[in-house]
């Protein structure tokens, strides 16, 4: 009888903890290109939940203040899509090169990604002409 009842219980939490939240971006990369200073800085992440479990962004973290990052609220159903959003200051001309850490339930909790570009010099069209 124990025997029959180790056996049930390994067996369900070995279904539990199959069932995960995955999570896949179509692109870990955003790359603004050259823009010009004060123009539109809000780029998005897409990703779909390829799990079998409902996928839950808990946070979503920058590594500087002029990186704002916005997280989908409520849960993503496996298969459908979701956005993070991603707004930068394009008050702050020069290089970009930003991480912004997305905390989530899936099989992979803490995926990193990347912004980058250039932003011209308040009046600097040369740079975009390139």
């Amino acid at each position: 009888m124990k025997n029959l009842m180790m056996v049930t219980i390994l067996f369900f939490v070995g279904i539990a903890t199959y069932a995960q939240a995955k999570i896949k971006f179509d692109s870990d990369v955003v790359d603004y290109g050259n823009i010009e200073y004060g123009s539109d800085g809000v780029r998005t992440f897409t990703f779909t939940n390829t799990g079998d479990k409902p996928l839950i962004i808990k946070d979503v973290k920058s590594t500087c203040g002029c990186t704002v990052p916005k997280k989908p609220e409520g849960e993503i159903a496996p298969g459908k899509t979701g956005e993070i959003q991603v707004k930068y200051d394009t008050k702050r001309p020069g290089p970009i090169r930003k991480t912004v850490t997305v905390y989530s339930n899936a099989d992979t909790p803490t995926v990193p990604l990347k912004i980058k570009g250039y932003i011209n010099k308040k009046d600097d069209k040369s740079v975009l002409e390139q």
